[in-house]
């Protein structure tokens, strides 16, 4: 079962019990837009009394603001009580609710391109709050004042620019200008909540018309304070030189580029993304430029292969090199790099020391700070492709021993 047919049943089973079920939000607009839906919502005069008493299986967690999910199957598909949100306090949840009708409950929704119904049984679109019209002219714009929508709950800014920059729209002017009169706001909304639509922005296609959006309205200054001029910009040109799939670490060292590494972590810390995320984007950043040495040491460049976000490093290279293309020779030194890496492709790139711990010790390394100096020396020279077989290594090592055993006389 679908989570569309799910939702489907769960309306006919409303419907039989006399209530008022429709499709709502998202699923609707994106059926207007010919996109697939993520999942397919459901809205109903049945208070959610009605609606655990009705299903087997439910969660009520949400059910004090009209809300219950309920399961069939495989499937969890939200179940809202028409309603009417009253008392704002927190910039994000309602004080109480009042159970309402439809036209009530589209009036209390975020964007007109969200705030539709659709009749899935009759075929027929509910369009309060002209919606439609919107989605024809590829416009982002709240129902009513938008000054008091995003005042109710302030991640709504964010929404906007995520479904303009998603969908291709503009957002209509007033919201725009209101986005930019309440930016400073953004701040009142959790860290996770804004990563969660930030990467919904930036993992995007069309990623770098997002992220002058954000620039523009204030809501990149908002979010990480010292964000702004001609640093904050580049990340736009940087962003639109990728592919169209990455990932959100990929796409946020390119949107924080502009800056000092030590900047950019910093204001990635304000994210509280993981520490998996927070360590790519610091390899991204840390290493930017490093492929643009085309007389990198072969030991280098074997070490920095190995690494499980290379790929990430070489695409955010790359992507720099064509957002600035006067620097032909910055071009050329990462081609050069890119030809080097074909030509390894024959050789194993992190293979095993030739000689392990035990085995230095076996040949006379003393345990301790210099047995891993010989060792990461030892590698090194292995992944220059100078020592080639144990024997090899084994001649190195004496020979290693006894040069720093002279230099150990001589000093003394």
């Amino acid at each position: 079962m679908t989570n569309k047919q799910a939702a489907i049943e769960i309306l006919q089973m409303l419907r039989e019990n006399g209530f008022e079920a429709l499709l709502a939000g998202g699923c609707v607009r994106d059926m207007l837009l010919a996109r697939p839906a993520k999942d397919y919502d459901v809205v109903t005069s049945a208070q959610p009394r009605d609606v655990i008493r009705l299903f087997k299986r439910t969660l009520t967690i949400g059910a004090h603001f009209g809300v219950v999910i309920v399961m069939i199957e495989n499937q969890k598909v939200e179940v809202a009580t028409f309603r009417s949100d009253i008392g704002y306090t927190d910039g994000r949840h309602p004080a109480k609710v009042k159970f309402v009708s439809a036209v009530e409950d589209a009036a209390r929704r975020d964007f007109t391109i969200n705030g539709m119904f659709y009749d899935p049984i009759e075929n027929k679109v509910i369009d309060y709050v002209s919606g439609q019209e919107d989605l024809a002219n590829k416009l982002v714009r709240t129902i009513g004042n938008p000054d008091e929508r995003f005042s109710e709950d302030y991640l709504r800014m964010l929404r906007a620019v995520r479904f303009a920059t998603q969908l291709n729209f503009k957002i209509e002017p007033q919201t725009w200008d209101a986005i930019k009169r309440n930016a400073k706001d953004i701040v009142k909304i959790s860290d996770e909540r804004k990563q969660m639509e930030l990467e919904g922005i930036l993992v995007d296609p069309n990623r770098s018309l997002g992220a002058a959006m954000l620039i523009k309205t204030g809501l990149a200054e908002a979010i990480f304070p010292g964000f702004v001029g001609r640093e904050a910009k580049l990340g736009i040109h940087v962003l639109s030189q990728l592919r169209k799939k990455v990932d959100f670490p990929l796409a946020m060292a390119c949107f924080l580029v502009g800056f000092p590494p030590e900047f950019a972590l910093e204001k990635c810390v304000t994210l509280r993304l993981s520490r998996t995320q927070n360590k790519h984007i610091k390899f991204l950043l840390a290493n930017r430029d490093r492929l643009l040495k085309a007389c990198m040491p072969l030991a280098d460049l074997r070490k920095l292969l190995a690494e499980p976000y290379f790929w990430d490093l070489y695409e955010f290279q790359k992507a720099i090199q064509k957002a600035r293309p006067s620097d032909k020779a910055g071009a050329a030194a990462l081609m050069r790099t890119r030809q080097r890496i074909k030509s390894l492709k024959d050789l194993e790139i992190k293979p095993k020391p030739l000689l392990n711990g035990h085995e230095l010790i076996q040949l006379g390394v003393v345990p301790g700070p210099r047995l891993g100096q010989l060792a990461e020396e030892m590698y090194v020279a292995q992944l220059e492709g100078h020592l080639q077989t144990v024997e090899q290594a084994e001649e190195w090592v004496r020979k290693w021993l006894e040069k720093h055993q002279r230099m150990n006389h001589n000093n003394g």
